[in-house]
């Protein structure tokens, strides 16, 4: 893991980070939830590869079990929620044209990071 990547939901690290996409696997801690937010320089792809937990895109809920996957358009309001008692284990494929930790724009977090 990244020095750096850890966040109060659980951890992420870069697998891949090219001009033209970045990948991450991000691991969800059991009840974390990433922030309500949105980006306006990239889209993302979220591919579940272990556990049980939520999408929410726009204000529509979408289940993710391992295999699922989900498309996040640039500018849509997301958030990723944990449900099971083990880790959620998600690939993360940004596209865009950048890829920076601030492109976030924070709408709601639990943790208080907004």
């Amino acid at each position: 893991m990244e020095q750096g990547n850890r966040r109060p939901w659980g951890y992420f690290e870069v697998l891949s980070d090219a001009r033209d996409h970045k990948v991450k696997r991000i691991v969800v801690n059991p009840g974390g939830s990433l922030s309500l937010q949105r980006h306006k320089k990239r889209a993302e792809h979220w591919y579940a590869v272990a556990g049980v937990g939520v999408a929410v895109i726009d204000g529509k809920a979408h289940e993710l079990v391992s295999g699922c996957a989900v498309d996040i358009p640039l500018g849509s309001t997301h958030r990723l929620e944990n449900t099971a008692v083990s880790d959620l284990v998600i690939i993360e494929v940004q596209t865009g044209t950048y890829f920076g930790e601030d492109d976030i724009e924070r709408l709601e977090d639990k943790y208080g990071r907004v």
